[in-house]
């Protein structure tokens, strides 16, 4: 069990084969994810469990975007697919404890064209290898709304193990929410890590684009 601190988040490009995470700024990404968010093609979910919006127009989700991409906790990333376009959905890390090498993935949405890709799994792998092999975390923590079936089912499709839900744990939005807790350690990343990266090879697609084996992260 190793016990030192992690190393300090700095600002940083993750680059993958489908997708590449840039620290968020509203002039350059904020227009582009409020058309992914709200236009054709959108999920009429995406704001349900999120802390923000829905948002009226695009000046308004810009005026968020601001205002988030200059914390230090979350650091935002905008996510960026060159086949759709540009921006098309938002990640963060939070809940930075190097002293603990702690580590928490979230604000996590997809527009509704990246939702069920490649690039949506990759864009997950790339958050999670800079925390353990970038920075050195001993564990990655994921979060949601207990009645969020969708990122719990997501949580366990990544590898991380559910430790339970805190009752009554916060108000959002008005409204009471129950947290489902989910972590994923250091000494488990390597065979997740090896069950990611053999879903994402190329080698794994056949002609049509098709996966010729799902993912599988444990066992």
């Amino acid at each position: 069990m190793r016990l030192s601190p992690a190393r300090p988040l700095q600002p940083v490009v993750l680059e993958g084969r489908t997708v590449r995470l840039e620290p968020l700024d509203a002039d350059r990404h904020a227009a582009a994810l409020f058309e992914a968010a709200q236009g054709d093609g959108a999920d009429p979910l995406v704001w349900r469990y999120m802390w923000d919006g829905p948002f009226a127009d695009a000046a308004e989700y810009a005026a968020w975007a601001r205002k988030a991409a200059v914390g230090d906790d979350p650091q935002f990333f905008a996510i960026v697919i060159d086949a759709l376009g540009g921006a098309s959905g938002v990640a963060s890390y939070l809940r930075i404890e190097p002293a603990h090498a702690c580590i928490e993935i979230g604000h996590i949405w997809f527009g509704g064209r990246m939702q069920r890709t490649t690039a949506a799994t990759e864009a997950i792998f790339l958050l999670l290898r800079h925390a353990f092999d970038g920075l050195g975390h001993r564990r990655v923590e994921w979060k949601c709304d207990a009645a969020n079936a969708r990122s719990r089912a997501a949580a366990e499709r990544f590898g991380f193990t559910f430790e339970g839900v805190f009752r009554q744990h916060m108000i959002v939005k008005g409204a009471n929410r129950d947290t489902a807790w989910y972590a994923l350690l250091d000494g488990e990343w390597p065979q997740v890590r090896a069950g990611l990266e053999a879903w994402l090879d190329p080698a794994n697609h056949d002609a049509g684009g098709n996966k010729r084996r799902p993912l599988r992260v444990r066992g």
